[in-house]
């Protein structure tokens, strides 16, 4: 009598995963919130301050000025892309929608010509109706990063350039047409509307910030897209090979554009937000701002690689930041620590990423 293979060998290490490889244990974002959580506790127990309303509101204000940002550049590199030209993306765009707002109130304003060619009584016109002229602003601003982002993605995915290069070049002729229409001198948010776009942009609804709001609100837009519609699993194809995307029929140059609009459009919100919230848009406003979203979305578990990311480790990678700030600014440590922190722990989350890696 022959007696089955089966009932003599017993593989007992077959489908077997460990807790640290199943659900969300395999990912960074879950080590990295769990470092958050510590980090937490710490400053509980460092600083009587930190758990207070007040700080609580200005940690969520204060990390919601970048993680909007971060959840746009997320969808890039999700892709293996990279966009350094969010920092001038925002500074251009919020100072897009300044001018326009105080062309179209005040004829005269620096640089209003050019882009405001309207007859006295077409301006009053528009000041006659509330919130016309803010949303005219708002609109010209986010166009102007629309083109921005046509620009990288039609460089990147039509002409075969480095995202790296692309981007990079792109940052220094966005910053430098900021200086150009601005002569160097910012501009201020003004006009009838100028109220309106305070409340916006730095007001709260219940002790809660506005700015924390919208950042809730495109996150979870953000979530459904990437996992509940064929353009999400484009986008995480592409990160994942090239390649055979193309070969199974994915649009992949029309997918890239995308991805590089989606981000110029989130830097350019943010840029607006951002200048309601400092009360104007300066030409050096948000210099460097690339390498603080960059490294956000990198540490709340994006892969540069490509083919991993989502909304969830973007803004844990953001709140993590201004934890760390918060707590520097709190402890009275000088704030220039706060860079050396910020690229240690980048170090470290790919450090756990890849110890993670190769125990799975």
């Amino acid at each position: 009598m022959s007696v089955p293979i089966e009932s003599l060998v017993s593989f007992s290490n077959v489908g077997v995963t460990r807790w640290w490889q199943r659900s969300i244990f395999a990912s960074q974002t879950a080590y990295v919130t769990l470092a958050l959580l510590l980090l937490l506790v710490v400053m509980h127990f460092a600083s009587p301050y930190f758990f207070t309303e007040g700080n609580m509101q200005n940690v969520a204000k204060n990390f919601s000025f970048i993680a909007i940002a971060t959840l746009g550049i997320t969808f890039v590199i999700i892709t293996g892309g990279i966009d350094l030209s969010v920092g001038s993306m925002m500074c251009f765009s919020a100072m897009v929608t300044s001018m326009v707002m105080s062309g179209l109130s005040t004829p005269g304003m620096p640089g209003a010509s050019l882009f405001v060619h309207l007859a006295a009584d077409d301006k009053t016109v528009l000041a006659n109706v509330p919130g016309l002229i803010l949303v005219i602003s708002i609109l010209a601003g986010l166009v102007a990063a629309l083109i921005v982002g046509l620009i990288n993605g039609f460089c990147i995915a039509m002409l075969g350039l480095s995202p790296f290069v692309t981007t990079l070049g792109m940052l220094s002729i966005v910053r430098g047409l900021a200086y150009v229409i601005s002569n160097g001198r910012g501009s201020f948010p003004g006009g009838p509307d100028a109220e309106y776009f305070y409340m916006l942009t730095s007001g709260d609804v219940g002790g809660i910030p506005a700015p924390f709001i919208y950042l809730m609100i495109l996150a979870l837009v953000m979530a459904v897209v990437l996992h509940h519609t064929a353009f999400g699993r484009h986008v995480f194809a592409l990160g994942g090979n090239e390649h055979a995307a193309e070969l199974t029929g994915i649009p992949v140059v029309r997918v890239k554009i995308q991805v590089y609009v989606i981000c110029a459009l989130a830097a350019g919100l943010q840029g607006i937000i951002i200048s309601g919230w400092l009360g104007s848009a300066p030409a050096n406003m948000a210099t460097s701002y690339e390498l603080n979203v960059i490294a956000a979305a990198v540490i709340g578990g994006a892969n540069l690689a490509g083919g991993i990311g989502g909304p969830l480790g973007a803004i844990v990678g953001c709140v993590l930041l201004e934890v760390i700030r918060n707590g520097l600014v709190l402890a009275q440590v000088n704030s220039y620590w706060q860079q050396t922190l910020v690229g240690v722990i980048i170090i470290l989350a790919v450090l756990v990423d890849r110890i993670r890696s190769r125990m799975i």
